[in-house]
């Protein structure tokens, strides 16, 4: 089974000259002398390093187009003719009362204190990198009105540009962190949160007790890993002094800005960019059990984990100490990766794909709860993208997993309405978006909807948070729908029996039924009893 062809691909702006390639290597089965490109090796013998990061930097996200032997299409969604779960107390089930858009999509999550949100989902870690700096407000802005959580991601205290630290070597000013706080704030309505992640740097800068103390927030996310990565969170810049800047902040910063070969080749124009690396984790027991404790101390309500697709033994970790720390929820997130700044190879070929690793997670949640232990709620993130993928994944984590971590399904509508809006101010929009209409409110279905909720402050939400909005609405539409023929009027009635595995192998890694098994005591009962 070819699973991916290494050695070019779109990301890297790589491709082979033949059109016969070895399936292993991603070679041409004929590699000439002379060849004048343009695969990975090709590229990589004059440019190095930089062929190992999708690109160009700060202007695309990635994700990783291995094919692996199993994931959700292997599921399908059970379908029933009768019943309806979920409804409100005392409603009774009829043609009238069980219609689909009356669905409850809300979830919620944490340990005493619930944070609610109105459809399954949140945002991925929306950190340090360009992607998400450039387009916080549309990011921000559009998971407040849509009533989801927003992950601010590590590192962006301490690649502020305008950071202060005070004389105890902590963050005393970070004018970037207050602005990606207080976007968020400013249409908060209830629904999700923002909660800022930590990693090595970030616990060693004080980001926690500056955004406790200044901004009073109730969250914070401890990092271990993510899915495209299990090495520190990466992103590059192309300014000697912003790199020299970085590795005086006490980053991991390559090549060496202060080594005078490298200065030199960069005064040439070789060296074009750096990469500011972060340090990995080394994760303990005692270590995070204390952690947290300390966390609490300064004043945080909620504390969560994001980890990343690594081992077995590191997903029992992160379940069995999660539950003794009792944090509030616990994001799991799987290969393949899909991000701004991750190596190349490494989205590919490293770590547990994310099916595989929700069914590890779903046994070990199990086996706690037998053993009498209360499990944090779950989250599954890694390549998920729609509602009907969302839907597995919830009912197949059924009850634990209560809501799917979107990385580049929330970020793209924030970037497509941003996008319109330039193109109506320069007057170039595509045909693409024309021909649904030449104004924003021909253009964008919610408009008028957000417009007569807001009123004048309609002028205060950019395009690309109402794109965020509209996807949302159309989200939880679809879910809604797929809940109601699964007869689930709220997605705590959602449960494993809803679905059935198409192959052997997919119940196998799930334990969900077989479709020629599913039900099948049940149908025959009914046929000849």
């Amino acid at each position: 089974m070819n699973l991916r062809q290494p050695n070019a691909n779109d990301a890297t702006h790589t491709s082979n000259r033949s059109k016969s390639v070895v399936p292993m290597s991603g070679l041409c089965t004929r590699c000439t002398d002379g060849c004048k490109g343009n695969c990975e090796i090709w590229l990589a013998s004059f440019r190095g390093r930089e062929v190992l990061y999708p690109g160009p930097f700060g202007e695309v996200t990635a994700g990783a187009d291995k094919n692996y032997p199993i994931d959700y299409s292997h599921l399908n969604i059970h379908g029933y003719a009768m019943g309806a779960k979920g409804l409100p107390e005392g409603v009774e089930a009829n043609p009238d009362t069980a219609v689909f858009y009356d669905v409850n999509t809300e979830t919620g999550y944490g340990w005493d204190i619930k944070v609610p949100m109105r459809v399954p989902i949140f945002t991925g870690a929306l950190g340090s990198t360009d992607i998400a700096r450039i387009n916080w407000e549309h990011f921000a802005i559009g998971a407040a009105i849509s009533g989801i959580t927003l992950v601010c991601g590590e590192n962006v205290c301490g690649v502020d540009p305008e950071l202060k630290i005070g004389s105890d070597g902590l963050v005393s000013s970070s004018p970037e962190m207050d602005r990606r706080i207080n976007i968020y704030k400013k249409f908060h309505e209830g629904y999700g949160e923002i909660l800022v992640q930590l990693n090595v740097e970030d616990t060693r800068l004080g980001t926690a007790e500056y955004v406790a103390s200044k901004h009073n927030l109730e969250t914070i996310e401890l990092k271990w890993g993510q899915g495209a990565k299990c090495i520190g969170g990466e992103i590059k810049v192309r300014s000697l002094e912003r790199a020299a800047e970085l590795k005086k902040r006490g980053y991991i910063v390559q090549p060496d800005p202060t080594r005078h070969d490298v200065q030199a080749a960069f005064k040439d124009g070789a060296i074009q960019e750096f990469e500011r690396h972060s340090r990995l984790g080394f994760v303990s027991k005692e270590g995070f059990l204390n952690e947290c404790d300390r966390l609490r101390d300064i004043g945080f309500k909620r504390i969560t984990l994001k980890t990343g697709a690594y081992s077995m033994n590191e997903l029992a970790m992160a379940m069995r100490w999660g539950s003794e720390a009792k944090i509030d929820l616990l994001t799991i997130d799987g290969a393949p990766g899909g991000t701004g700044m991750s190596p190349w190879p490494m989205m590919n070929e490293w770590g547990i794909p994310t099916f595989y690793i929700q069914s590890l997670a779903y046994q070990m949640a199990s086996a706690l709860q037998k053993k009498g232990m209360r499990v944090p709620d779950l989250a599954i993130a890694g390549g998920i993208a729609d509602e009907a993928n969302a839907f597995k994944a919830l009912a197949m984590g059924a009850p634990y997993f209560k809501a799917v971590c979107m990385g580049r399904g929330l970020m793209i509508p924030g970037m497509v309405g941003k996008n319109i809006d330039k193109w109506l101010k320069a007057g170039e929009l595509p045909n693409t978006v024309a021909r649904y209409g030449k104004t924003v409110e021909e253009i964008f279905v919610c408009y008028e909807e957000l417009k007569e909720k807001y009123g004048s402050r309609i002028n205060e939400i950019p395009l690309g948070a109402v794109g965020i909005y509209t996807y949302s609405q159309k989200f939880r539409t679809g879910m809604q729908q797929i809940m109601a023929g699964s007869r689930n009027f709220s997605l705590e009635s959602v449960n494993r029996n809803d679905l059935m595995a198409l192959t052997k192998d997919a119940a196998e890694v799930s334990g969900i039924p077989y479709v020629m098994e599913s039900y099948r005591e049940q149908a025959f009962s009914l046929l000849l009893d």
